[in-house]
């Protein structure tokens, strides 16, 4: 059984909330925020390059250009690789435990596992910030789809 629903994040953008339900003990929830968007890539590349140009007619040097079109690339790339994702999926087994994967644009994947015996409780929230906390009696808290609570596209 599947179901998606639609939300939106802090920023307003659309995210994307599919649950399968494979079994009454085995359940996964996947996370979709939108893909970078050719505008807002067109439009930071255009800003360093004509910023790059700018540079260039004062100091008549080409090696600025040259070096904005490689710290341009090298952004993109490192934007796309580290921190832009697509997706997080969590596979929660009850006799195991849970499995939380993220998904880069790059195509980049980070899986986690937590065995259920490790697992103490589940607590929900609707927001969540970024605070250093330290409750009593928990030793580790992990945060679940931390990455995509605000997806820039």
């Amino acid at each position: 059984m599947e179901d998606e629903q639609s939300f939106s994040d802090i920023c307003g953008g659309r995210l994307a909330l599919q649950r399968r339900y494979y079994s009454s003990s085995c359940r996964e929830f996947c996370l979709s925020c939108p893909r970078l968007s050719l505008r807002s890539l067109t439009a930071v590349t255009c800003t360093v390059w004509l910023a790059a140009y700018g540079l260039f007619t004062l100091c008549e040097n080409s090696m600025i250009l040259s070096a904005a079109i490689f710290i341009t690339l090298l952004g993109l790339l490192g934007y796309l690789h580290f921190v832009k994702i697509d997706q997080e999926t969590l596979l929660i087994i009850d006799s195991l435990g849970i499995q939380m994967t993220s998904s880069y644009a790059s195509g980049k994947e980070c899986t986690t596992f937590i065995e259920m015996g490790k697992v103490k409780d589940v607590v929900i929230n609707e927001a969540v910030y970024m605070d250093p906390v330290e409750p009593d009696g928990i030793s580790q808290v992990v945060p679940v789809f931390q990455p995509l609570r605000c997806c820039v596209a």
